[in-house]
């Protein structure tokens, strides 16, 4: 029984949905008597695969960076921060593999994954299709509106922020798994899920408080640190809710594991969008896309980070002066 190892982007609902659509599909076109092992990954600068990454006996990246180490089978991608150097880019176009695919223009990884199976390799994803049109409206900052996104009412958006949330090993696995066997409404509803979003939802209202004295706005440009009040992590439209004018947002949180700087547009309003946000946060040594990014450094490099955050705001400062 081959064991299928599958690195995916930790802590995004875009990244476990992309894990479980691929197992599901190389069981279903691949191997059925494969076994899967999962690992998340965070964005970081450097090599963010360690010598046990792709210990598998097959190796699968979704929703994550390239890597040219020759273990790796199956790589499905789309942030244009995808590789890590120029180097791994052309080893990539040089060396093409017939399992490894990349489009910087898909919205999501989950909805590139499943049409590039159905179309290469005659997969029917059908079963997964509201997993796939979640994680592909949450990826691409598709909502209705800012209170939308805030207010989290949707069963979606309520598993988008657990998962944003959770750092349990064993929970992740049995999310991963259950997000193609069952209706989100459904896992939405299960205790693990509720339990551990009560208090999630509590600190999310309070981040909205937190986010709202701190923020800045000037030029287009919404700033703001939340490193010393305790938000690690917090709902990503929150100054779009606040600041629904704005063109850019730019903030600083720390957790235990890395200090934070996170950089987007407004999704409201992409006619104001002309600066590139992966090409920036790649010169930090971070990434993402054209619209969203972040850099990620150690936590004892708190005052860097905010460095990079100031340098960030004020070059988008000037690319909004120039948009309507």
């Amino acid at each position: 029984m081959p064991r299928v190892k599958i690195l995916f982007h930790d802590n995004c609902f875009d990244g476990a949905a992309s894990a479980s659509l691929f197992s599901r599909f190389y069981a279903s076109r691949i191997d059925p008597e494969a076994s899967f092992a999962f690992s998340g990954k965070a964005h970081g600068a450097g090599d963010v695969y360690g010598q046990d990454s792709f210990d598998g006996d097959v190796n699968a990246v979704v929703d994550f960076r390239y890597s040219s180490n020759p273990r790796l089978e199956w790589w499905f991608d789309h942030h244009v921060s995808g590789f890590p150097t120029p180097a791994d880019e052309a080893h990539f176009r040089k060396e093409p593999r017939p399992h490894q695919f990349y489009d910087p223009k898909a919205r999501s990884c989950a909805k590139f994954l499943a049409e590039t199976c159905a179309r290469t390799f005659g997969w029917d994803y059908s079963p997964y299709a509201e997993l796939v049109r979640w994680a592909d409206l949450i990826d691409g900052a598709q909502f209705e509106s800012p209170r939308a996104a805030v207010e989290l009412a949707e069963p979606a958006l309520q598993l988008m922020t657990w998962v944003e949330n959770n750092h349990e090993d064993d929970l992740k696995l049995r999310f991963i798994d259950e997000l193609t066997r069952r209706p989100l409404a459904e896992i939405a509803e299960e205790p693990y899920i509720v339990s551990a979003l009560t208090p999630i939802l509590e600190r999310h209202k309070g981040s909205v408080g937190v986010i709202r004295a701190r923020a800045r706005y000037e030029s287009g440009v919404v700033d703001f640190d939340v490193s010393g009040d305790g938000v690690d992590i917090y709902n990503k439209f929150i100054p779009y809710y606040l600041f629904p004018d704005c063109h850019y947002v730019v903030g600083v949180s720390l957790s235990k594991t890395r200090a934070k700087v996170s950089v987007g547009s407004n999704p409201w309003r992409p006619e104001r969008r002309t600066a590139n946000i992966a090409q920036i946060c790649e010169r930090y040594g971070g990434g993402g896309h054209p619209v969203v990014g972040a850099v990620s450094l150690r936590t004892d490099e708190l005052e860097r980070a905010k460095e990079v955050a100031g340098e960030i705001a004020v070059e988008l400062r000037r690319a909004a002066a120039g948009e309507p």
